[in-house]
């Protein structure tokens, strides 16, 4: 079976959930299928093909310059049986390529634009163009892969009129073998964080989605004990670069030990931030997901995290970690509930442990390839 997997994120260049889930899938896929990779950037190496924008659009709006890179994309998946796209980035690609090559597209929705209306912020009259992009893609795909059940929901709700039959729920995975806790110090040495008090730990993308803002807030009223590390970069716009800033700088003047990382870590220094936290926080506003939860979850740290997507199908309420409301009181329930894993370490340390338990038993990575294909052999099937 040859299949084109298209993506705009792929190793090395990985900021977001979407890339972690294409690099895992891609590397498991390879075993079962005939797999090309095709992705932003320049150069070609085994399998996978890197396109950039066309150099004409380089001060256009980024909408435009995406749409380049989906006709180059069209271009290259010529003699795949099938093709697999991931986020709007790729999307019209797939879609393009079910029309011209008469083969089947499958897309898997990581988000969706209609339930994240702050993207007009960055991408301005763009985003009318990334939201058509997505639903007449969606719209016609042979099948539709939804990363939760919540967001199952979701997409049939933004687009009632896809047939529900088309829509597969395959959760994200986690390879357990690679994050599992790292017993090292030396990374949190160099950071500068004192051995002798917890911290808690955010690690994501500065974006109204994530909801960097309300933590910044929240953590102004938990225990004084504790640290707060952000790995916090790759904002989406100046504007929320100068709101981050503006309120890291408050928050800095009002309790020590606040540590803000604004470039993209290494992911065995992620690691281990990840297993040394007294508590690792996702205070998202809108989250399908979510494997960032699942990789604090294999390396053994309790998560808080807001009740929103599919986190509730990831944390286990009060079995590995605590969920909080996004309500009026979002931020005075996340700093509760962080003081509630802080002031009580024998319970978040059993919560760690059954959330590496759940993560190892749950979540790996060679069955959502496993059942990715099966999807594949079905569609094909029916072609």
């Amino acid at each position: 079976m040859r299949v084109g997997l298209l993506t705009r994120e792929y190793p090395p260049d990985v900021y977001g959930g979407a890339g972690v889930h294409v690099e895992f899938l891609a590397r498991e896929l390879r075993s079962l299928v005939d797999l090309d990779v095709h992705c932003w950037g320049e150069g070609r190496t085994d399998g996978v093909l890197r396109h950039r924008p066309w150099s004409a659009l380089d001060t256009a709006n980024d909408a435009l310059r995406t749409f380049s890179v989906d006709l180059a994309m069209t271009a290259a998946v010529e003699g795949r049986e099938l093709v697999h796209s991931h986020t709007w980035y790729a999307n019209l690609a797939g879609h393009l390529g079910k029309l011209l090559y008469g083969i089947p597209h499958v897309m898997t929705a990581h988000s969706l634009e209609p339930l994240r209306p702050w993207k007009a912020e960055q991408l301005g009259g763009g985003y009318a163009l990334s939201g058509w992009a997505e639903r007449i893609a969606i719209e016609a795909a042979d099948a539709v892969v939804a990363v939760s059940g919540a967001m199952r929901e979701d997409i049939l709700n933004c687009y009632p009129v896809l047939d529900p039959a088309k829509v597969h729920v395959v959760h994200n995975g986690i390879d357990t073998g690679l994050y599992r806790p790292d017993p090292g110090t030396d990374v949190l040495n160099r950071i500068g964080l004192d051995p002798d008090r917890p911290y808690i730990l955010f690690v994501g993308r500065i974006t109204r989605q994530k909801g960097v803002p309300h933590l910044l807030r929240a953590v102004r009223n938990i225990d004084p004990a504790a640290q707060v590390v952000l790995c916090a970069g790759a904002p989406d716009t100046p504007e929320i670069d100068r709101e981050f800033r503006d309120l890291f700088q408050e928050l800095s003047r009002v309790r020590a030990g606040v540590h803000w990382i604004p470039q993209m870590l290494p992911r065995p220094e992620v690691i281990q931030l990840l297993t040394h936290a007294a508590a690792f926080v996702c205070p998202s506003v809108y989250e399908p997901l979510g494997i960032v939860n699942l990789e604090a979850m294999a390396c053994g740290t309790p998560v808080v995290a807001s009740r929103v997507g599919g986190i509730p199908e990831v944390v286990d309420d009060g079995k590995t970690g605590v969920l909080v409301p996004v309500d009026d009181d979002f931020e005075t329930g996340l700093a509760q509930a962080l003081d509630s894993v802080l002031g009580d370490p024998d319970t978040a340390r059993r919560m760690g442990e059954a959330g590496r338990e759940r993560a190892v038993g749950e979540f790996g990575w060679d069955a959502v390839a496993r059942r990715t294909v099966r999807l594949y052999e079905e569609i094909l099937k029916q072609a």
